[in-house]
């Protein structure tokens, strides 16, 4: 019953806007008016267009203007309500851009029907979702205004993680399969935080709502030939800038050991501290003690509780001869060698824990999932990279508190207009 009675004085205000809307026509701007490709358009009457409101459907009368040059046709009132180029009203959009970051287009279009009454078809909602991620993904280039840093203490920490494409954005790509074909292709993430808050034993802990995301498929390296850095770099030196990372005391990139981190944190941001995920460094025992013992012995499990306490305490001779002995054997444990070589000054952990630093890129990793993984990395998802890249920045968007800013600064641009 109470459903039924809301439906109905939703109904009865709609139509109250709709009669009110048709009856004025002050948006006929005269017989002639100016075009956007630079040429004039002409009057062509009055045109009727159906557009889906928190309200329910409209139906509006519009004066209609008709440019030869380009032929395109326009209407003032819908510029002037937010409705170019669209079928949806600004709230509307904005509600299929809520659903859309969070579950699949399918449920996003039940959940705007069970929650608020509106009708989107699932096809519209993959259309507007994705549409508006690409409107984000240009705005987040555009508008880097540098936020208050919060706290002395920032951390940059990067990633990446795959994600299923359909077949046509994997051809002729390099993968892990068994035929040397790629099923999936790597988000790269960026993720800013701060961790002034301690744990009962002193831990640091990430502080509440300081931490923000930037993420895409793109390339983090250049060629020699090229002029400017690779996407990604640019994207990750757009969220440091944002965040004020250059601005506060101490700065510290976590990552997991992976080469093109470091490169990228040499060449960016030389002065700041550089961590290994003491997590990942761990892993690499894990493999090591597997390859010697296999899976589930408890010989290898003793090994690497051994090994992982000389890392945590700062015993590193210890460690390297630990992992010398069955290198010459075992290709897993030279690996590993050259990984705790090549990042030995990463792996400072007592020093970093003296200095109260985060040693644990649980952060990121949590990024990974929460911002990518648990939306785009679902059973039977395939996705195009234009597609992809645009419910990413969406989510991201969202998941770091901008969400109303681009609202805001979307409204005044198409005041401006």
């Amino acid at each position: 019953m109470e459903a039924a009675l809301r439906h109905r004085v939703l109904e009865l205000a709609a139509r109250a806007i709709e009669q009110r809307l048709n009856a004025d026509r002050s948006d006929y701007a005269g017989p002639i008016r100016p075009c956007a490709c630079g040429q004039r358009a002409r009057y062509a009457g009055r045109r009727s267009k159906r557009f889906t409101t928190v309200l329910g459907d409209l139906t509006l009368e519009r004066a209609y203007y008709h440019c030869a040059g380009c032929g395109q046709g326009t209407s003032p009132r819908d510029q002037a309500l937010g409705l170019a180029g669209t079928t949806l009203s600004p709230a509307v959009t904005r509600l299929v851009g809520a659903v859309g970051a969070v579950v699949s287009f399918a449920e996003g279009s039940a959940l705007l029907h069970e929650l608020a009454g509106v009708r989107v078809d699932p096809t519209v909602v993959e259309h507007t979702a994705e549409a508006l991620g690409q409107t984000i993904a240009v705005d987040d280039q555009t508008s880097v205004a540098p936020e208050p840093p919060a706290a002395p203490t920032l951390y940059l920490g990067l990633d990446g993680t795959g994600i299923p494409m359909r077949k046509a954005e994997l051809a002729d790509r390099p993968g892990k399969q068994a035929d040397g074909s790629a099923k999936t292709r790597e988000v790269k993430l960026c993720t800013v935080w701060s961790a002034e808050a301690r744990a009962a034993d002193g831990t640091p802990m990430r502080d509440a709502g300081s931490v923000t995301y930037s993420a895409a498929i793109e390339s983090v390296a250049s060629r020699d030939t090229d002029a400017t850095p690779a996407a990604f770099t640019h994207r990750v030196l757009r969220e440091a800038a944002r965040r004020g990372f250059a601005q506060v005391a101490r700065r510290v990139v976590l990552g997991d050991g992976a080469a093109w981190i470091w490169n990228l944190a040499d060449e960016h941001f030389p002065d700041a501290l550089q961590v290994v995920d003491l997590f990942h460094a761990k892993e690499h025992l894990h493999d090591v003690a597997t390859a010697i013992y296999g899976p589930s012995s408890s010989l290898g499990r003793r090994w690497v509780e051994r090994r992982a306490t000389a890392l945590v305490t700062g015993a590193f001779p210890a460690l390297l001869r630990a992992l010398a002995r069955p290198a010459r054997a075992h290709p897993a444990a030279q690996q590993c060698l050259e990984y705790f070589q090549r990042n030995r000054s990463r792996m400072r952990y007592p020093a970093f824990r003296a200095a109260g630093l985060c040693t644990s890129t649980g952060v990121v990793e949590a990024g990974c999932k929460v911002a990518i993984g648990t939306r785009l990395k679902r059973a039977g998802m395939h996705w195009t990279l234009r597609g992809a890249n645009a419910i990413i920045a969406l989510r991201c968007c969202r998941l770091s508190g901008r969400f109303e800013g681009f609202w805001e600064r979307r409204a005044e641009a198409q005041r401006a207009a």
